[in-house]
């Protein structure tokens, strides 16, 4: 075989997509397998626990490599920094039943499609996998895994009417139905059972087991018994949880999974049958009854409208028109450019109305089935969400290897102390063990987990819903948010406020909005009343809010029957819109729109063909400004078009632009192409709407600046409307300017040209003269020196930007991809309507909707405010906080025994099984419970808290205070010895009543320590006894007490410690019962707690020592760790820079002279590299230059 297998060894897999992966092919080895069945036996289990957390070695140990098409094992491996490895096996699907009676395969319709070429002759099987619920088919001539489920994308829009216009036959169906499973979005509820494996078998519960073994095997029965109740609820709880989200889950897919649906097939003519038998390629016959999609199709006759909130979160009608028979050989996608979805049905929204045309019915073809539709991709991204890297995640592995390695010594130093003693080989093994179970804390996953529930808690106190708890951390270091408009920053409708008339190319006086006087009958009365998709559904009229205002003004009424009579045109199904009641009278009787050429973003505007009844059809187009004015014959179009323009944009009002002409009679609405009908227009007049801020978008967005958070906002309107409403909002300060990035194709050539100029305040007069004014330029470049500046662009100039200076995708997820690449941590705020793909990829996506679409976004608002950003900010940085005050204390708990343990394994001592309970249980069990109820603090700070555990601040921390207690703990170890009632043989020397004592204990020779924790004898002295044990083990436990208060820390982040008074009063009992033990000189209790009686100069002498360490402590974490200015000093003294890509662009921008360019042009192919360069300062690079980040 050579190098074959290592050529085709690998591949990948979803090329160019979210979910690429890299796919390598394996053989199972017979006596590799056997092997491993060995190991595993041997090892008890333990190959093969490893092999399920590791599957990658799992696949190493049992296959060699081979090529994919030899391949019965597949290795996945993810392309992103995470390098997340999965284990598939090879399947065979038979097709044998269905082809060996049919000679004439391949049919007509799977000459060139994947279902001939997956077909491995003579065996009639088809090799496939299944990752992540989609199928992929090993296709035989390409040599590669290729996606089935879904429509080849190379046919042309012609070949799609030819090929699947009249249906599948049934034994194409049968044959693809094999290949690509059943088109269902099947989510299955988990067993408990499955749940339950899953999650004991998580590393951390494992080496919990290990410990509770060891603890039983040593009779610490207590602390094991705990141990085992805390882990048990834990696991119950998560259980719980997940089994919740995967009943909710599966209740939102099952009610499509099986709706009856009309088939057109191949000489067969209609049939009946259930969705999930339908394959892509299948021609779909759409009722005019309502219905539910079950499958992603592509209109190819007549005209649909559909409730796509599953998808957009908004309820609001869209129109969907067949998909046009052009004979070009482009692919339709791309023939179809930015609106193919207007010719696409998507899975799981509902068809309200159909409209047939003269062939009679409406058609739709099956574009992809099950998990490939949009609907599927939903619930996969659910199902598989996109992994987290946060730092905080890393550091901990990094820091329990720390404190294995810390054990590991222990071990070592325990072995050596103990075999050199001459005790029993199993007792030494013990109390190796014993060390690791006290360097390692079995309780840090849980009681890190504590805060971020308690987040949780009060985030959906305050109406903030979180279906990702891991990103609440990560919302502590948000440094960006990116904001939709309509919607979020502003009002969810507009209010119309004025229409500017053109007559005879001249503006007309404006009419106001609400107006004593109602419109006057003519054309633009005309087109207020037909130019929109309005429809009435339950009763209401519905349709874009836009549309639902201007029609409303008009006071005219739809008319919602279903059939009329057009001249020439035989019976149709077209709306009809009369005066209403309160309308004023109009010489019609009514208006019937004809033909809908659908709103476009490409094209930016809509048009529709309607005719008065009884009089001649018009058309009219409304859509942005400037794209209506290019259609209209100039010399209908006002010479003062553009400063008007430009008066209501720079106020924040959306403008519409309107136009209108006549058809010549005869020809029929549904011949005419959308060009030949939007061409020579009259211009009619300007519709002026408002739309006004939400009260609380200026504080917030205030509150964010001021806490050095970027604002950016991501719209969809007018420029200089945007650039108004981010002025008003407080996004841009009156003192900071705006630059203009436009970015232009160059006629005739492939490249383009990117420009930059000033947007200047709105001064009609003057606004041609700005580039010649020297004036104005030099104080915009003063203004500009001082970093006080913003990028503006529009989506169009994104895009050409995207193909001619970067490689990107003018979309809002793209968008916030690329603040990601500049290693920003980056949120984003959306009504979820268009911005799911957005608000999946940002590190936190905040949805104000809780529409189904908005399903994937990890943090949902009940309130549709943005003032829920600040707060999930305020509460994650809370959180963050949090969690390291937790990672510190739970070290220095587990060092302060492990120190202790040591110390006293020196004299072959140890704790006692109730002197570990105290500490385990009554101690750092309750502290790690309570000390997570502290609040966040009300401000935001203008810096965030440390992402990283291993940082500077933090590791000086831990190392001193670990310094202060193993100082403090030698010291009394030490001079305890010294004292001149001490004796090494009688435990009773230091008190008076000796006498009462004796009776109970055993001769001091028991110190001997044989079997020191095995056979414990009620209240009898168990060998633990001795000066340095209650010495070391009162300054332990109180220590531990010491440094739970010194890292409680409350501001900047969270409320003083003070306000947390659980936390508070559990310090103060537990000191208390301390001081108790100090002090008191109670047989029974001594006995029980295995302490003995020491002078009262002692004990206040410990007392000192321990007020010495928190002084020191406090003082040290105060004046050094929590000293923002020290820090940065030091950062400056040795020249310490960010790492972060943003920050460095910052530092090159400040310093070139030339940055930003004004009034200058770049083109692609001759400064393509260094504008790729300085891409990426585009918006506002030098907003939070002030920030450091310890």
């Amino acid at each position: 075989m050579g190098e074959n297998p290592a050529k085709n060894h690998y591949a990948q897999l979803n090329q160019g997509e979210e979910n690429e992966m890299e796919i390598f092919g394996y053989k199972t080895q017979s006596c590799r397998r056997a092997l491993c069945i060995a190991g595993s036996i041997l090892s008890c289990g333990a190959l093969l626990l490893l092999f399920y957390w590791k599957p990658e070695w799992d696949v190493w140990a049992n296959c060699i490599r081979c090529s994919l098409e030899e391949a019965d094992i597949v290795l996945l491996r993810t392309t992103d920094e995470f390098r997340i490895y999965s284990r598939k096996t090879v399947t065979w699907i038979s097709v044998s039943a269905l082809i060996k009676s049919r000679s004439d395969y391949p049919a007509a319709a799977e000459e060139d499609s994947i279902f001939s070429k997956a077909i491995v002759k003579p065996s009639l099987q088809v090799k496939s996998i299944q990752v992540q619920k989609i199928r992929y088919v090993w296709n035989i001539y390409a040599k590669q895994f290729q996606k089935v489920g879904a429509l080849e994308d190379h046919h042309a829009c012609s070949a799609i009417h030819a090929k699947f216009g009249s249906g599948l036959t049934c034994y194409e169906q049968n044959v693809r139905r094999v290949i690509c499973g059943p088109n269902t979005i099947d989510v299955p509820v988990i067993p408990i059972w499955k749940l339950l494996i899953k999650e004991v078998l998580n590393p951390f519960y494992v080496f919990q087991l290990f410990s509770v073994c060891l603890w039983f095997a040593e009779d610490y029965m207590e602390y094991a018994t705990a141990i085992i109740i805390m882990s048990l609820l834990s696991i119950f709880l998560t259980v719980y949880d997940l089994r919740q989200q995967s009943v909710k889950l599966h209740r939102l897919v099952e009610s499509h999974n099986n709706i009856m649906v009309t088939v057109c097939r191949n000489k067969e003519g209609f049939q009946e049958l259930e969705s999930h038998h339908l394959v892509p390629g299948d021609m779909l016959v759409l009722k005019d009854s309502k219905t539910l999609l079950p499958c992603d199709a592509i209109l190819i006759s007549g005209q649909c409208i559909v409730n796509e909130s599953m998808l957009t979160g908004e309820s609001i009608p869209v129109t969907k028109t067949h998909l046009p028979q052009a004979d070009n050989f482009k692919p339709w996608r791309m023939h179809c450019a930015e609106d193919y979805k207007k010719h696409v049905l998507f899975c799981g929204t509902e068809v309200i109305q159909t409209k047939a045309d003269d062939r009679g019915f409406v058609k739709a073809v099956v574009l992809r089935t099950g998990f490939n539709t949009a609907k599927g991709d939903l619930v996969r991204s659910i199902l598989y969400p996109k992994p987290m890297n946060f730092k905080l995640y890393r550091d901990a592995l990094w820091f329990l290897m720390c404190l294995i390695a810390f054990a590991a010594i222990g071990m070592i130093y325990a072995v050596c102390v103990f075999a050199l003693n001459g005790e029993e080989a199993g007792e030494v093994v013990k109390k190796a063990l014993d060390v690791i179970t006290i360097a390692v804390p079995p309780a840090l996953p849980a009681a890190l987990t504590t805060g971020i529930i308690y987040t949780q808690r009060r985030l959906k106190k305050k109406g903030i819903f979180c279906i990702s708890p891991q990103r609440i951390n990560m919302c502590g270091q948000l440094n960006l948010i990116c904001f939709d408009k309509t919607g979020t920053l502003t009002e969810d409708g507009l209010d119309l406020w004025g229409l500017l008339p053109s007559e005879r190319n001249c503006f007309q006086d404006i009419h106001s909005f609400p107006a004593d006087h109602s419109l006057p009958w003519g054309p633009v009365f005309r087109a207020m009343a037909v130019c929109h998709s309005l429809i009435v559904w339950e009763g209401k009229i519905q349709g874009d809010p836009l549309d639902v205002k201007m029609f409303e003004a008009t006071n005219w009424v739809i008319d919602d029957s279903s059939g009329h009579q057009i001249e020439g045109q035989g019976s149709t199904h077209a709306t009809v819109v009369r005066p209403g009641p309160k309308a004023s009278s109009a010489p019609v009787e009514g208006v019937t729109i004809l033909h809908q050429f659908p709103f476009s973003s490409a094209l930016q505007r809509m048009s529709v063909i309607a005719q008065e009844i009884g009089g001649e059809q018009q058309v009219f187009t409304k859509g942005a400004p400037e794209m209506v004015a290019m259609l209209c014959r100039a010399e209908t179009v006002p010479s003062n078009f553009e400063s008007k323009l430009l008066l209501y944009t720079a106020q924040g009002f959306r403008v519409i632009g309107l136009a209108c002409k006549s058809l010549q009679a005869g020809k029929q609405s549904t011949d005419l192409t959308r060009e030949e009908v939007e061409s020579d227009l009259t211009f009619l007049g300007l519709l002026i709407m408002e739309n006004r801020l939400k009260r609380e978008t200026k504080p917030v967005l205030e509150e964010l600046s001021a806490a050095r958070i970027r604002s950016v906002m991501v719209t969809g309107d007018n420029i200089q409307t945007a650039v108004t409403v981010a002025k008003n909002a407080g996004m841009i300060s009156p003192t900071n300017r705006v630059i203009l990035v436009e970015a232009n194709k160059i006629p005739g050539s492939f490249s383009a040209s990117i420009t930059w100029k000033p947007l200047e305040e709105n001064k009609p007069e003057g606004y041609g003269s700005l580039e010649d004014d020297s004036q104005t330029e030099r104080r915009i470049r003063l203004t500009l020196g001082s970093g006080q500046y913003h990028f503006a662009m529009s989506g169009q100039s994104y895009q050409i930007v995207a193909q001619h200076f970067r490689h990107l995708l003018p979309k809002k997820s793209s968008l916030v991809e690329e603040f990601q690449k500049l290693n920003y941590i980056v949120g984003m705020c959306g009504d979820g309507a268009n911005d799911c793909g957005a608000l999946k990829v940002a590190h936190a996506g905040i949805s104000l909707s809780e529409q189904e679409a908005s399903v994937a976004s990890p943090f949902t608002s009940r309130t549709p405010s943005i003032a829920c950003v600040p707060e999930l900010i305020r509460e994650g940085r809370a959180a963050l906080v949090t969690s390291f005050c937790m990672f510190k204390y739970m070290a220095l708990y587990s060092t302060i025994q492990y120190l202790g343990v040591l110390l006293l394994y020196w004299q072959l001592n140890s704790f006692g099984n109730y002197q570990f309970l105290f500490q385990d249980l009554a101690i750092t069990t309750v502290i790690g419970v309570t000390m997570s109820f502290t609040g966040a603090y009300p401000k935001l700070v203008p810096y965030r808290p440390p992402s990283q555990l291993i940082s500077p601040p933090l590791l000086l921390s831990v190392v001193l205070n670990i310094l202060f207690s193993l100082s403090m703990q030698i010291f009394g170890f030490v001079v305890v010895q010294e004292q001149p009632w001490y004796s090494k043989t009688d435990i009773h020397s230091a008190c008076l009543s000796v006498n009462n004592h004796m009776e109970n204990s055993s001769s001091v020779s028991s110190l001997e320590l044989h079997g020191m924790r095995d056979g414990a004898l009620g209240l009898m002295d168990n060998g633990y006894k001795s000066y340095e044990n209650t010495t070391v083990w009162l300054l332990s436990t109180i220590n531990c007490l010491i440094v739970a208060l010194v890292f409680s820390k409350g501001k900047p982040f969270r409320q003083p410690i003070y306000t947390n008074y659980v936390f508070i009063v559990v310090l103060i009992g537990q000191l208390g019962i301390c001081l108790f033990l100090v002090f008191a000189d109670i047989d029974d209790l001594y006995s029980k707690m295995d302490l003995v009686c020491t002078p009262t100069t002692w004990r206040i002498s410990m007392v000192i020592m321990l007020a010495v360490t928190l002084a020191v402590s406090f003082l040290v974490e105060e004046a050094v760790i929590e000293n923002r200015p020290l820090w940065l000093l030091l950062k400056k003294t040795f020249r310490y820079h960010s790492k972060s890509h943003y920050k460095t662009l910052q530092q090159v921008l400040e310093q070139d002279s030339a940055w930003p360019p004004l009034n200058e042009t770049f083109f692609s192919d001759s400064v393509a590299i260094s504008i790729q360069g300085n891409m990426g300062g585009h918006s506002n690079p030098t907003f939070d230059s002030n920030e450091d980040t310890l």
